[in-house]
């Protein structure tokens, strides 16, 4: 008995190993997905990289359409077969999983390839052609990638899917800045230059299709043909019974998890169109459009910090429904949300008051600072969004948080209409704060429905509220010291770009350190709420716990 105790103690502990290299791998991999945009936007311009932020999430949706689903069905009947000690039906999975996304991709990258003139002329913008079927050749790569990864993680191995992820994105953004130097060096037009950087994720995508690859040839070395024994004999499942049950499984997280890129898709099918009507050519709107999103990276970067840090209560709600615990379940909803708001809340409020030292220190010049300004808000709402939808996928309600992101859409594409004519990029930064927050208000109110959750106006809204005032206060008589200093250097030396980053740098940590200081002199988080924090309660520095006083 206690040798069972303790295997099933090392699988668990396997278990959470794995999960935790699975995490930390996939926040590498958004880190330098994200981060990537800011040196193509230095190499090539910002109408290249209008160019590459219009096309990129077309092809994120076609990707979610063709492979979302498949990696967690496959990971879940590998792990079902396995659970009966049936390794050559797990294989077989992978197998029928392997042909089945093999055609989605070969099906996809043919519509993209073949479409990209139509697709662009439905953009309104004919210099994404090169770029569109550039990006494509990556979905005659991801597919069976994907098959295999859900693969090894229904054999509960998660390495191999957490360094796949690593290794593509590296050589993503080797390659993306590799060609870029190259085709910028070579006086290419714009849109061979955007299409040089997209090809970059077809490049990643066959480094790690290569690494998985390698992979499998590991495992098959290593198990060779798996036996018949125990339930390997039972009835083996028809083919066709099996393929249909596979479907049905993938096909409803596949059409959940492609809501989000519908909202990406919004500006890429209105704004283009929008921009020129408002006076511009196709070269100004692009660039116009790059301006856009020169916000965006720092927003999903805070974005995924914040969601990361909160999620970690996550799997703990989803226990505590298990359990049948609704004080356990309410209290931990309360907390996760309390925790993401007092992050991104800072988080957007330090980004739109540093916005534009932001703005040239990453991009070299002080250019759609105020559409920057404006977007800083959707990291709130952003987070909020995405730390809620957990929650309610934690709680069994999967298909809300996908029906309200599917309400946000609408709410963009009535945003970029109502109010770009007038106010340009702008308008669309403002509609932008205006979806992700009508899905994080909708989420929010399906959590307080659905778990009794209570959040009382003084301590989720006026206290950090108040402590977000310190910290900007702060921020201003910073940056209104520096003033006199910046004024003395030209604008777009690099000496001007180097003081915006040490400005800007500082900040960011001064601004963190008061308004922490200031959440905590201020009530609006106690010690109570810090030792809820897995991993934090036991390391809280005695002073900090002298300081958070119960809250009244």
């Amino acid at each position: 008995m206690s040798g069972t105790a303790e295997e099933k103690a090392s699988g668990a502990g396997s278990l959470a190993r794995g999960a935790a290299v699975l995490g930390a791998a996939a926040v590498i991999s958004k880190l330098l997905g994200t981060l990537q945009k800011v040196p193509l936007q230095n190499v090539a311009g910002d109408g290249v990289f209008g160019i590459y932020n219009l096309v990129y999430p077309f092809y994120i949706l076609i990707l979610y359409i063709a492979t979302a689903g498949f990696p967690v069905a496959v990971s879940a009947f590998v792990a079902e077969k396995m659970a009966g000690g049936q390794e050559s039906e797990a294989r077989r999975v992978l197998r029928l999983a392997a042909a089945i996304l093999t055609v989605t991709g070969i099906v996809f990258f043919a519509m993209l390839y073949f479409g990209a003139p139509h697709i662009a002329a439905a953009i309104g913008a004919p210099s994404t052609i090169p770029a569109i079927r550039s990006v494509s050749f990556a979905l005659l790569f991801v597919p069976l990638m994907s098959a295999l990864r859900g693969f090894f993680q229904g054999m509960q191995n998660m390495a191999p899917t957490a360094w796949s992820q690593v290794v593509e994105q590296l050589i993503r953004v080797a390659a993306m800045v590799a060609l870029l130097i190259y085709l910028t060096r070579g006086g290419y037009p714009d849109e061979w230059i955007a299409a040089g950087a997209t090809f970059g994720s077809a490049a990643g995508a066959a480094g790690g299709l290569l690494y998985m690859l390698r992979c499998w040839r590991v495992y098959r070395r290593e198990t060779g043909s798996p036996g018949g024994t125990g339930a390997a004999n039972a009835e083996r499942e028809p083919g066709g019974a099996l393929a249909r049950r596979f479907l049905l499984y993938a096909l409803p997280i596949c059409l959940g998890s492609i809501v989000l890129p519908m909202l990406t898709m919004a500006d890429t099918f209105t704004m283009p169109w929008l921009l020129q009507a408002g006076g511009l050519d196709e070269t100004g709107a692009l660039r116009a459009f790059g301006l856009y999103n020169h916000g965006l990276p720092l927003v999903q970067l805070v974005t995924m910090i914040a969601s990361s840090m909160a999620a970690a209560l996550v799997p703990a709600i989803a226990g505590a429904k298990l359990r049948g615990q609704p004080a356990e379940i309410r209290a931990k909803t309360e907390l996760a949300l309390r925790l993401s708001w007092w992050i991104a809340l800072a988080a957007s409020l330090g980004l739109a008051v540093t916005a534009e030292p932001l703005n040239v220190m990453f991009y070299g010049s002080s250019e759609g600072t105020a559409a920057m300004t404006i977007l800083a808000f959707t990291a709130v709402f952003g987070t909020l969004n995405a730390v809620s939808a957990g929650i309610l996928q934690g709680l069994g309600a999967a298909a809300l948080p996908a029906r309200n992101m599917l309400i946000a859409a609408f709410v963009k594409v009535a945003g970029n209409l109502l109010l770009m004519p007038a106010a340009g990029i702008n308008g669309a930064a403002a509609a932008a704060v205006a979806a992700f927050a009508a899905a994080g208000l909708l989420n929010m109110r399906a959590i307080r429905r659905l778990t009794g959750a209570g959040f009382p106006l003084r301590a989720t809204l006026v206290r950090p509220l108040a402590a977000a005032a310190c910290m900007c206060a702060g921020i201003a008589l910073l940056r209104l010291a520096a003033e006199p200093a910046l004024g003395r250097m030209a604008a777009g030396s690099a000496a001007f770009r180097l003081a915006n980053s040490g400005l800007a740098l500082g900040s960011v940590a001064g601004g963190a350190a008061l308004y922490g200081f200031a959440l905590v002199r201020f009530r609006a988080v106690t010690r109570e709420d810090l030792e809820r924090i897995p991993g934090l309660g036991r390391r809280l520095p005695p002073r900090l716990i002298r300081w958070c006083r119960v809250r009244s």
